[in-house]
């Protein structure tokens, strides 16, 4: 996959804010089948940083019911990717919220 197809999301919590100022490590989701490579590169063209580790976990889609046709459906998986970034690297994005 292209990084520039790649869709980052920031995800903005209170954990993950304190997480970029203290730790250097900043959550991003992102949808199913982009391997750790792939994501880290993509970060590293967007915002310009030194990414150093990346983890993910897979968050499941929950499941909804159509009120028309009562019929059950599912939204799409997606992925929690948590990026650690090299000493003195930040992203603005986050640290504005």
């Amino acid at each position: 996959m292209e990084s520039n197809t790649i869709k980052l999301q920031p995800v903005m919590t209170e954990k993950t804010y304190a997480m970029a100022n203290a730790q250097n490590k900043y959550t991003f989701m992102v949808p199913r089948g982009i391997n750790n490579i792939e994501i880290g590169k993509a970060v590293q063209i967007k915002y310009k940083v030194k990414v150093i580790d990346v983890n993910r976990t897979v968050k499941y889609g929950k499941i909804r019911r159509d009120y028309r046709t009562y019929k059950m459906r599912r939204e799409p998986d997606m992925v929690k990717v948590i990026v650690t970034l090299k000493k003195g690297d930040k992203i603005d994005e986050f640290l504005k919220a």
